[in-house]
């Protein structure tokens, strides 16, 4: 694979897909007993933002960057923006370090909880390693999460989220590869959450992978969406959704909540559409 998360690093999808994943980590935080994060694609865990590859891009700049002096933000959105300020506390108002998802799960786990990441990329695994050294709670993959899912599940602690996050570089052959990984892990893991996240760039690329959750009568699946741009351009990453199965409760009305600040804050013209939809009943 071609693909470096660096170029994208802290833009609107990256904001969409973290803060839906810190509201199912503090959802698990609710209870005492422990949990495993498991992430099939995990990239290298932190990126540079005047690195070679952002800076050429400067995606983040219509992501991150523009929540920085946004007000009335909910809850979710805080707690994202403290971890992102902590990263770069020697200057504040400025934006230099991006983390990826293992390292917001990393900084929201708490002692008796443990996290493992697959990454197939030799450097970015590397990096990973290293980023995560001495920390016992996290386990690092130099594999490919689609093969591994299935090992992985059920953790230990029987509970958790499984994020899956891949490169999307297959377009068509990436829905289809993440529907049999899925339906592995599911098979052994039917009470997990699930976060599927995926590009909208033509609608009748997604509309097949969201009906195969109805089709295989997977209950409890919720659909989330935000675009910025209408679906009907393969030239650009329009929008972006999420697929969540077994989401928290009430979890469908915190994401409505969500996505209305999002499309308000991270709009790049007139369009803007949000939907959260249940694709099988709660």
């Amino acid at each position: 694979m071609n693909y470096r998360h660096a170029f994208h690093a802290g833009n609107f999808a990256d904001v969409f897909k973290h803060v839906i994943m810190i509201g199912l980590l503090e959802s698990l935080k609710a209870k005492q007993a422990p949990f495993c994060y498991i992430e099939t694609h995990a990239g290298s865990g932190r990126y540079d933002l005047r690195g070679v590859a952002a800076s050429k891009t400067r995606e983040y700049e219509n992501g991150v960057l523009r929540l920085f002096g946004a007000t009335r933000l909910g809850s979710q959105l805080h707690i994202y923006l403290n971890l992102v300020r902590a990263l770069n506390a020697t200057a504040p108002h400025e934006l230099s370090v991006y983390p990826g998802s293992p390292l917001i799960a990393s900084l929201l786990l708490r002692d008796q909880d443990r996290a493992a990441l697959c990454e197939l990329q030799q450097e970015e695994a590397a990096q990973l390693k290293r980023l995560f050294a001495g920390d016992a709670r996290i386990g690092v993959h130099h594999r490919d999460g689609y093969t591994a899912l299935p090992g992985l599940v059920p953790p230990k602690e029987r509970r958790g989220v499984v994020l899956i996050d891949p490169p999307f570089e297959a377009q068509d052959d990436e829905f289809r590869a993440i529907e049999t990984a899925f339906a592995a892990a599911y098979a052994r893991w039917p009470t997990g959450i699930y976060a599927i996240w995926y590009p909208i760039k033509l609608r009748q690329q997604t509309l097949p992978f969201q009906r195969w959750f109805s089709r295989h009568r997977i209950p409890k699946t919720l659909c989330a969406e935000l675009l910025l741009h209408p679906d009907n351009s393969a030239l650009r990453l329009n929008g972006c959704g999420m697929i969540i199965v077994n989401p928290p409760w009430k979890f469908d009305q915190q994401l409505a909540e969500l996505l209305g600040s999002l499309r308000e804050h991270l709009a790049q013209g007139r369009f803007g559409q949000q939907r959260v939809e249940w694709l099988t009943p709660p």
